[in-house]
């Protein structure tokens, strides 16, 4: 008998109610687990056993709760069962999981607010608001605390758990009112709906009793009173809000280098604090602007790079959809433009750009000066947010030698051989893969040997050709009907074909033929410098992966007989897409 109520707890409710969700959640989450969750969820879990440990000691020494009488505890800490402890810890651990799994996808830096603009002005008024009902409820909680009556366990959850929640408020209210509920209210009703079923079976079957003069006598339904269905509510709001706080802390870090310059890739939580306690009149509104036009272009023209970044984290992610966002406005000013000579200026615009922009030490106000006088309005957060400061120029130059290449092949010059097809590929693709690569080892692992980043690097060129193949493939006929033609010409000429035959009929089975060709040698140049990517810092390794398998994974839909055609193209249902990305996670 001596360890009855440790073997009725875990077995009747850890082993059966909490651990089982546990093993659910981590298996979901395991391939996208980095060392930043890790960190979060160890710092709460350990906030979450030091601040409940002395109340629930309270809680048991004043006989607020008890367990029966025939029962005798197991181990103890300070008057708590040990597996009482261990429900702190499974508690904080599933719904902090739950909260990472909802949140990965979202772009959580695009949710803060400069309040000093006239826009968000409103914000401070709603943070008022919430501190004053929080204080409200505290208030209420100490006079039924003090009444000593029905109220008692009301009053000393409250009186414990809005403080925190109070704090929490103030620190990071931007975030807890901006993210979707899907990052909020879920991880917060679902654990919670689960251990109110969890705690009514518990309370019928006698494993712990409330104090009778302490309770109010009401139920939420039969079997759950309701202190124990506010104790479990709050508890998990905490969880929430620390985890939206830690984000929040995180997102102010990694967006403003110029209030927080080179932050560590594991911030320490005095950094945290001080991230949170930073001014929103500090923050930089045409960065914000900047990455909300990127992650706008980004879910509109490419929803497979757009589920790749749902991957990286952090400093990386913001960089990488700002790096897209360039690359997307300068080919739609080449691709757009009314006429050829129109889109050759945008092209040497961007040029002229590039040269003061590095000419001037990495960018400042004479580059925007330019940028704000010669592009429209709604490009120009694409230019002075491109991080210049950690890309070489050449593969930018490049890539615009590329769009060059492409207004000479649909005009007076087409793409001749299969040497053409792969210059230009290199241009237009394999440099943003550079880039990318470039991005990478500049936060992640700036220390590198030369030799071996340049090594790495190329094979990301490579890669990107291999990509670019793929696009041409899946496009054939969408590129016929804007008069353009990316299969080479001495491939045409092998079926006595010319490149208006292609525009007027841009199918059949010797187009077929001809995309069978052209994936045959994405996918042999993919195979060749894949391995590559097990080379680069380990942190990017899974959402590289996922890049790339999301794309190559039209080309095997391209493979496939009745592929299905959306506008023009063939598409990859999504629960396709989100099934090559779990399996290359877990590589």
């Amino acid at each position: 008998m001596g360890y009855e109520y440790a073997l009725v707890y875990v077995i009747h409710s850890h082993a059966k109610y909490t651990i089982p969700p546990a093993l659910v959640l981590t298996a979901l989450y395991r391939p996208l687990l980095t060392k930043i969750d890790v960190y979060k969820i160890l710092f709460l879990v350990t906030i979450a056993v030091v601040s409940t440990t002395p109340w629930d000691s309270y809680l048991i020494r004043t006989g607020v709760w008890t367990y029966p009488s025939h029962v005798i505890v197991g181990p103890k800490l300070f008057d708590i069962p040990f597996e009482e402890v261990f429900f702190f810890i499974i508690q904080t651990y599933n719904t902090s999981l739950l909260y990472l799994l909802l949140s990965k996808s979202t772009f959580q830096p695009v949710y803060l607010r400069v309040e000093a603009s006239s826009r968000n002005r409103q914000w401070p008024w709603y943070r008022t608001f919430g501190q004053i009902f929080l204080l409200g409820v505290i208030g209420w909680a100490y006079i039924i605390l003090k009444a000593q009556g029905s109220g008692t366990y009301t009053g000393l959850i409250l009186v414990w758990a809005v403080p925190f929640l109070l704090l929490l408020w103030t620190l990071a209210y931007q975030f807890i009112l901006g993210l979707p509920l899907s990052n909020t209210l879920i991880p917060i009703a679902a654990p919670t709906l689960y251990l109110w079923i969890v705690d009514t079976l518990a309370l019928k079957r006698g494993t712990w009793v409330i104090s009778s003069g302490t309770k109010f006598g009401v139920y939420l339904w039969d079997g759950l009173e309701i202190e124990e269905a506010i104790f479990f509510l709050v508890t998990n709001i905490l969880i929430v809000f620390g985890q939206v706080a830690f984000d929040n802390a995180l997102c102010i870090l990694y967006t403003f280098p110029s209030i927080f310059p080179n932050p560590p890739l594991v911030p320490s939580p005095a950094l945290l604090v001080k991230a949170l306690l930073t001014a929103s009149s500090k923050y930089d509104e045409a960065r914000l602007t900047g990455l909300r036009e990127a992650v706008d272009r980004l879910k509109r023209k490419s929803r497979s790079f757009y589920l790749a970044s749902s991957t990286f984290q952090g400093q990386i992610r913001s960089d990488l959809l700002l790096l897209y966002s360039f690359c997307r406005v300068a080919d739609d000013l080449v691709d757009d433009a009314a006429s050829a000579e129109e889109a050759r200026a945008w092209i040497e615009k961007i040029h002229e750009f590039l040269r003061i922009a590095y000419d001037e030490t990495k960018g400042g106000p004479v580059s925007a000066a330019y940028v704000l006088e010669h592009f429209p309005k709604e490009t120009q957060s694409a230019l002075l947010q491109l991080p210049i400061t950690k890309l070489s120029r050449e593969p930018l130059e490049d890539l615009l030698h590329g769009f060059e290449m492409d207004l000479a092949f649909n005009t007076s010059s087409p793409i001749k051989t299969e040497e053409d097809l792969e210059i230009y590929a290199q241009r237009v693709a394999g440099t943003v893969a550079q880039m990318c690569n470039e991005l990478i080892f500049h936060i992640y692992d700036p220390t590198t040997p030369q030799k071996d980043r340049q090594r790495i690097i190329k094979a990301g060129n490579h890669m990107g050709i291999a990509l670019q193949y793929v696009n041409i493939a899946r496009d054939i006929e969408v590129d016929a009907k804007l008069g353009r033609v990316y299969l080479p010409l001495s491939w045409l000429q092998e079926h006595s074909l010319k490149y208006a035959d292609v525009v007027q009929h841009p199918h059949g089975d010797v187009i077929e033929n001809m995309r069978t060709r052209l994936l045959a040698k994405a996918f042999t140049l993919y195979t060749s410098v894949r391995g590559a990517i097990e080379e680069l810092p380990i942190e990017a390794r899974g959402p590289i992966r996922v890049a790339v398998e999301s794309y190559m994974e039209i080309g095997r839909v391209l493979q496939q007989d009745g592929y299905v055609v959306k506008a023009g193209r063939a598409t990859v249902p999504k629960a396709r897409r989100l099934r090559v990305a779990w399996s290359v996670l877990n590589q």
